[in-house]
């Protein structure tokens, strides 16, 4: 039985593919297109799933889709009458769910075939359920409490629930036009961060700030019998929508802020402005509430589950901020964020809630890593060098460790190409971009070399698992780069690198029977140096993570990286 899982028609489209319980691979459509956050039908990711797994679209048994346009019908329809919305956004919004009802046409289309030669049987799961199934069904927990949260979809913002087994309760929702993730999102546009995706930005912006401006914050959202609601006049989209395009692929949402929002926290920033203390400020007042808000939100699930374990999702589980901080300010025990909380995973959730909800088949393998996208044998790499003339050297594994380790303790930048591909937003050391932990100029010269990012922005630390307890002061499985956690104090002076300027670190927790590859790495720079960490960033240029080999060597060719590794293939300068 194969399984098509989709999230299509919204920002970071992505595809997966099952065989019964297996996932054979999951990858998202900006990794093909070359495009951040590409919306749109995930054509080129449904080809790639189709060749891993080598069947023919004509074999699918069933494509599940992340988006449920029957989903809230009445909400929607209260929501109109109650509010005016513009007719400009109401068609745009028939005009998407037409495009979302109409999947099997489009995979029709692909191939050039007519609509009923797809034999598959197309199931629209909702939004939210596919978030909470995407956590739920993929982690090890029998039984657990569920929260996502994000923007909106289907008409929803929030939802909770309990897993248990192979079933999925729902037990609330807040529905448009109230939503924690709109908050973020109108701040972060206030802030003068306009782009798609942008709020990491504040994330990383509000260590620099002090929080002097929450009370002010608590007008914009009520807290309110374990969930909340917006105070509309700070917003646009009540009544105008949420405007979004995606343009070439390219998602865009259209201004949120108010006149009033501006009336009451002054003049929005533009995008070059410079950053003035008041802008920093804000963003650790915005970052602080919202984990006030997350905190609110899990200790009533908890005192109505009565559960230690939760499962989080969606594009607010994100914040990895606040995921850090859960465990010290809820009754929570166990925490379960998967390697896409956002939009992107949404495929695996819809392809599982179809095969456990629906199909009522037994769960499948936890996922403990994130590698599920494309791969490369050696062979084809040494082939793409040769073709383009590139001088490279051939290392065994032992041999490697000891040429990059050296190239990063001589303050060298290292791109790091292995294996399959993550599938998420966090470069896990497969698509990675390496440095000295322990260079306070680590940062410029990542900077300077490759990222060209801004300077508040953080890089996180890559750990041997084993030693976590002796660098933070907490201690937890962090195998997706999901939480934050305090570095202890006498710790912070030998990786300034990777210490934000709170004394914080968004760290990775690698293991070697997971990923013995990229730990021997690391395991080696510690032989060596006695740290047991490098610092990690995505192999990227102001572009979408790398996938092909042949874009990991133009993205070092046109940077200043000192060393590239494909494989076991060593190309340097």
């Amino acid at each position: 039985m194969y399984i098509l899982g989709l999230n299509a028609y919204h920002g970071d489209s992505s595809a997966c593919i099952y065989r019964g319980g297996e996932l054979i691979t999951a990858t998202e459509e900006e990794r093909f297109r070359r495009i951040k956050h590409w919306a749109g039908f995930p054509t080129e990711s449904i080809k790639y799933c189709l060749r891993e797994a080598g069947i023919q679209v004509t074999d699918l048994d069933h494509v599940a889709i992340s988006r449920d346009p029957q989903a809230n019908t009445l909400s929607k329809f209260k929501h109109i009458l109650t509010k005016g919305v513009s007719l400009g956004t109401l068609v745009d919004r028939f005009q998407n769910r037409q495009k979302v009802a109409s999947v099997k046409a489009q995979l029709a289309g692909i191939w050039g075939l007519a609509e009923g030669q797809i034999k598959a049987q197309i199931h629209n799961v909702e939004h939210h359920r596919s978030h909470l199934a995407s956590a739920f069904f993929a982690s090890d927990f029998a039984e657990s409490a569920l929260l996502s949260i994000d923007g909106f979809g289907d008409f929803t913002s929030t939802m909770t629930g309990i897993g248990r087994g192979n079933k999925i309760e729902v037990l609330e929702t807040v529905t448009y036009p109230h939503s924690l993730g709109v908050f973020y999102t109108t701040f972060t546009q206030w802030l003068g961060f306009p782009h798609y995706g942008d709020e990491y930005k504040v994330m990383g912006l509000a260590p620099l700030g002090k929080p002097l401006h929450v009370d002010k914050l608590r007008d914009v959202i009520r807290l309110d019998k374990g969930l909340f609601s917006l105070n509309e006049k700070y917003f646009r989209h009540p009544s105008e929508g949420v405007k979004m395009s995606w343009e070439d692929g390219s998602p865009e949402i259209g201004p949120l802020f108010s006149p009033y929002l501006e009336e009451k926290f002054g003049r929005s920033r533009s995008k070059d402005e410079p950053l003035a203390e008041y802008h920093r400020d804000m963003a650790a007042s915005i970052q602080r509430f919202t984990e006030e808000v997350i905190f609110y939100l899990l200790n009533h699930l908890h005192q109505r589950t009565k559960l230690d374990q939760v499962c989080i999702a969606g594009g607010v589980a994100q914040n990895s901020v606040a995921n850090g901080k859960i465990a010290a300010n809820t009754p929570f025990k166990k925490i379960y964020i998967p390697p896409a909380g956002h939009d992107a995973g949404t495929c695996i959730g819809a392809a599982l809630y179809v095969y456990n909800q629906v199909l009522d088949q037994p769960r499948t393998t936890p996922m403990i890593h994130g590698y599920l996208g494309s791969q490369y044998p050696n062979a084809e790499i040494a082939q793409l060098l040769q073709d383009r003339q590139v001088a490279y050297q051939h290392y065994d594994d032992e041999a490697l460790f000891d040429k990059v380790t050296e190239v990063l303790m001589g303050g060298g930048v290292v791109g790091w190409f292995q294996g399959r591909a993550e599938f998420g937003p966090r470069a896990l050391g497969h698509r990675s971009i390496l440095a000295d932990p322990r260079r306070a100029d680590a940062k410029d010269i990542l900077n300077q070399k490759i990222k060209r990012r801004e300077s508040f922005r953080p890089f996180a630390p890559s750990i041997l698992s084993e030693f976590v307890p002796e660098f933070f002061e907490s201690v937890d499985d962090v195998p997706f780069m999901e939480k934050v956690f305090v570095i202890k104090p006498e710790k912070r002076g030998s990786i300034p690198a990777v210490t934000h300027v709170d004394g914080t670190g968004r760290l990775q927790t690698v293991v070697q029977a997971v990923e013995p590859k990229y730990y021997g790495l690391i395991k080696r720079f510690h032989d060596k140096t006695g740290i047991p960490i490098l610092l990690n960033t995505s192999f990227n240029e102001n572009e979408p993570i790398v996938n092909h080999p042949s874009e990991a060597l133009e993205c070092y060719l046109r940077t200043q990286m000192d060393l590239l590794v494909l494989g076991n293939m060593v190309v340097e300068r």
